[in-house]
């Protein structure tokens, strides 16, 4: 078996599938809230990465937030994770919450990490092997987390950047809740938009659960922003706000943030007196 490296953020399944043998490949489930259950399937020797207990501050009051780099470290040494590894994460909507687990890497400094394009799905549509769901209890790994700190952003930071309009926010959720045409699915959560950000669903880079031609990809962003500009994407929870720096990442852009909080965060702290948006 022969060790590989990634050169692309988005792999297929006939991609993975030729590769699965390799020596330093690690196949990750990151669908959300999934618990392990050996009556499911999974693809072959796929590792659990739960996103919700194991990657995520749990003490914090909002959901999904972003862990501590020595809790992150720890988490990716007991799915046996090096820095010699090459990771490869899906879930099972398609292409959902695996861009959260991919952006993760790659805020604490690992650049070797794909998203499996289609997921889970794709791979039972290619007619592919799969196995009942296992836990990881092989060797420990020594994966050494160091956070790139420009790549997320917190709460602070962000009320800044809407004031000043010093980046361009896009957000990721529906067109219905980014108007508050529909409510939030946060019990207690209002409607609401951040102040001077725009909108781009994250379902529109993608068909049938895979993501868009990188030249519709790339269409998308083009009207929103420019490549050199500074970018910030929000979602409801930071989980799809992943989805659009994974698709502008495939489009060439470099300069992208993540709104860790997002809206469940905003909303929370923001009376809406003083959120009245200006869309630009």
């Amino acid at each position: 078996m022969t060790k590989i490296t990634l050169s692309q953020p988005l792999v297929s399944v006939h991609w993975l599938h030729d590769h699965i043998n390799a020596k330093n490949l690690i196949v990750l489930d990151g669908t959300i809230n999934k618990v392990f259950d050996e009556k499911q399937f999974q693809i072959p020797n796929t590792r659990l990465f739960d996103i919700k207990n194991k990657f995520s501050d749990v003490s914090a009051p909002f959901p999904s937030t972003f862990p501590s780099e020595t809790q992150f470290q720890e988490s990716a040494h007991e799915l046996g994770i090096t820095n010699d590894s090459t990771i490869v994460v899906y879930d099972d909507k398609g292409i959902y919450s695996s861009a959260r687990v991919w952006w993760l890497f790659k805020a604490f400094g690992f650049d070797n990490v794909a998203v499996l394009d289609g997921g889970f799905p794709e791979w039972k549509k290619a007619g592919f092997s799969t196995e009942k769901m296992k836990l990881y209890t092989g060797e420990s790994g020594n994966f050494e987390a160091k956070l790139k700190p420009e790549l997320i952003v917190f709460f602070d930071a962000m009320t800044m950047a809407s004031k000043t309009k010093s980046h361009t926010i896009i957000d990721a959720r529906s067109e219905g809740r980014f108007k508050s045409l529909e409510p939030e699915p946060r019990v207690g959560l209002r409607m609401g938009t951040i102040p001077n950000s725009v909108n781009l669903p994250f379902e529109d880079l993608l068909k049938a659960n895979q993501f868009l031609c990188k030249e519709a990809i790339a269409a998308k962003f083009q009207v929103l922003a420019k490549k050199e500009e500074p970018i910030i994407f929000s979602c409801g929870s930071g989980i799809t706000a992943c989805v659009l720096a994974l698709g502008a990442t495939i489009s060439g852009y470099n300069n992208i943030s993540v709104y860790d909080g997002s809206w469940t965060e905003w909303g929370s702290l923001v009376p809406e007196e003083n959120n009245q948006n200006n869309i630009r």
